[in-house]
């Protein structure tokens, strides 16, 4: 069974080849998506690791725009389109890291190849559900590039009724959507999706933050809802009022130990690279 590790990239490639270096293991590969707008030449020589490969197709990113959704569906159709029979597509920030061995972490996928494990929040009366119906009933002007987008974007907003949803599909999603483990059938499913409805790819380049909801939504409305395991895997810890999770540093080492997740997000080496040196000598030397 071979899996491939879905790195999306934009910054500290030291870190993302610690990442890489963490899971060696026969059976993983890793294919880099560089956000188009990042210059390459600092990254270069991570393409030169084994089993180590980047996307072509690059996509430029912009935080919470639909480009990010985006460049993980052409990711995910470029590696499908190698050829190279991976059964299990594993999406990765270059700021996850294990929390468990390579062995386990493989073993585990090995003995639940057919399953998907993302996360979702369905109950409309939770905290994240009661912010998030905004990102799609308003409109979003992230991935645009004009002078007075944000303005223009007021005006639409005061002045033209709330956007629906074009589709009859039940919404899914959380804070912790973004980053999932799929089978290669699923990810097939998806990269056939959206071309197939162009009118939804039309109406979600004006959301934001569709990364939380768009794919969760379409695995769960899907042939594949009943083979998904509501639990991405990953630790993440919020703080209330930021808008991205909390840097994990050396003195969260205990709970990342007792957790059963296989990752964890997000760490910095410019705020605490200790903590990855622990987890190194807890997981990764075991397995030499």
């Amino acid at each position: 069974m071979k899996i491939a590790h879905v790195i999306m990239a934009y910054k500290n490639p030291g870190q993302i080849e610690r990442l890489i270096k963490s899971l060696n293991h026969p059976n993983f590969y890793f294919y880099i998506h560089l956000d188009q707008k990042i210059d390459i030449k600092d990254f270069e020589y991570l393409g030169k690791l084994d089993k180590v490969f980047f996307i072509k197709n690059r996509v430029l990113c912009n935080w919470g725009g639909y480009s990010f959704v985006k460049a993980i569906m052409s990711t995910l159709k470029e590696i499908l389109d190698t050829g190279e029979g991976y059964q299990t597509l594993n999406l990765l920030s270059g700021q996850d890291y294990p929390i468990k061995s390579a062995a386990d972490i493989y073993s585990f996928f090995a003995a639940n190849k057919d399953k998907n494990f993302i996360s979702y929040d369905q109950d409309p009366h939770k905290k994240w559900w009661n912010h998030a119906v905004k990102r799609s009933e308003l409109y979003h002007f992230t991935d645009l590039s004009f002078k007075g987008k944000y303005f223009v974007q007021a005006i639409f907003n005061k002045c033209l009724p709330k956007r629906s949803f074009p589709s009859a599909m039940l919404l899914y999603g959380s804070s912790d959507s973004s980053w999932w483990t799929i089978s290669a059938e699923c990810a097939a499913y998806l990269v056939e999706f959206m071309p197939s409805n162009p009118k939804l790819n039309r109406f979600m380049a004006y959301t934001w933050g569709s990364d939380e909801f768009l794919i969760a939504t379409i695995i769960m409305n899907s042939p594949y809802r009943d083979k998904v395991i509501n639990d991405n895997m990953r630790y993440i810890t919020w703080t209330d009022g930021l808008a991205n999770p909390r840097i994990f540093t050396i003195s969260d080492i205990d709970a990342l130990r007792a957790t059963h997740k296989l990752f964890a997000r997000k760490f910095d080496t410019t705020v605490d690279e200790t903590i990855l040196d622990e987890l190194d000598s807890i997981y990764v030397n075991q397995d030499r």
